[in-house]
């Protein structure tokens, strides 16, 4: 009898370690400065398949195998948090006006449009729904949540989430300890940072100071000083860096990955700008490359 416990004990962990698997151990290598995987966050989801920032779309991603998803928070007139990128209902939805002046109950009668701009059957998320699909599944990079993190912390705390939430923004450092310091034990931060010119490169510098996770570094034309902080971050932090547009990665974007040559420009940023981290629109071709190249 004393055996069967012991082996049923073993289950009930193994279980339980596997449940939490997959978020701890993405979470692991964000905070591994010295390893060789390339993390990928999927851009608003995979909204080539679902409308962006749904559910379906954020569902998507994680069969597929992304990191992270990032999605955009906006708060309704009647203080609710729901996942939209724009602050007008009118793009994405068969809705008009701002989110601001409706409730969650006018957002709820909208249906969101997809990628050719056609409605759909799908709904907008609350931020409960999105951190209830990605629990123990996917890091989540709550893009515009610095302007409510008051309301984003019960929510996460509810959930059971807040280890696998990314915040980013672009504050100064110190302003940054002041006003979040109390949720930084558990919530990730991530500066956002142009590096178009030689002064980011201090305050670049200054970030390092604070040791968080990861640095995002937006350029557009020369990628001279993102070589140079990429050096700075070296065992200290990861680069992250956006191949959405090419004016957040100097032109090396998905596009013309996927067109010319996936070398030329996700193993330029990888190789010569040190990026361990990638913000895609097109994560399963990313993650393809990265296989094949030993990156996951």
């Amino acid at each position: 009898m004393k055996k069967v416990l012991i082996i049923i004990g073993c289950i009930l962990c193994s279980v339980a370690s596997w449940a939490t698997e997959p978020v701890d151990a993405i979470r692991e290598k964000l905070l591994d400065p010295n390893g060789h995987c390339v993390l990928v966050a999927a851009h608003r989801a995979d909204w080539r398949t679902f409308p962006e920032n749904s559910l379906e779309a954020i569902e998507s991603s994680i069969q597929m195998g992304v990191d992270i998803v990032e999605i955009d928070l906006q708060l309704t007139a009647d203080s609710q948090l729901i996942i939209m990128h724009d602050r007008k209902l009118n793009r994405t939805t068969t809705g008009q006006g701002r989110i601001a002046e409706v409730t969650l109950d006018s957002v709820r009668r909208c249906r969101l449009r997809n990628a050719t701009n056609e409605p759909t059957r799908y709904l907008v998320p609350t931020l409960r729904e999105v951190m209830l699909l990605c629990k123990g599944r996917v890091l989540v990079n709550l893009d515009k949540a610095d302007r409510y993190f008051d309301l984003v912390m019960p929510i996460l705390i509810e959930t059971g989430t807040t280890r696998q939430v990314i915040m980013k923004g672009r504050k100064p450092a110190a302003e940054v300890r002041q006003r979040y310091g109390q949720y930084l034990n558990d919530i990730l931060y991530m500066p956002v940072m142009d590096m178009n010119d030689s002064t980011a490169l201090m305050a670049f510098q200054d970030h390092l100071a604070h040791h968080w996770c990861a640095v995002e570094l937006c350029f557009n034309g020369t990628d001279r000083y993102v070589q140079q902080a990429s050096k700075m971050a070296d065992g200290q932090c990861l680069i992250w860096i956006n191949t959405m547009w090419d004016s957040l990665c100097g032109g090396h974007e998905d596009d013309r990955a996927y067109l010319e040559s996936a070398d030329a420009h996700y193993g330029y940023i990888i190789q010569t700008l040190g990026a361990r981290i990638i913000q895609t629109d097109r994560a399963a071709f990313l993650i393809n490359y990265l296989q094949k190249h030993h990156l996951r």
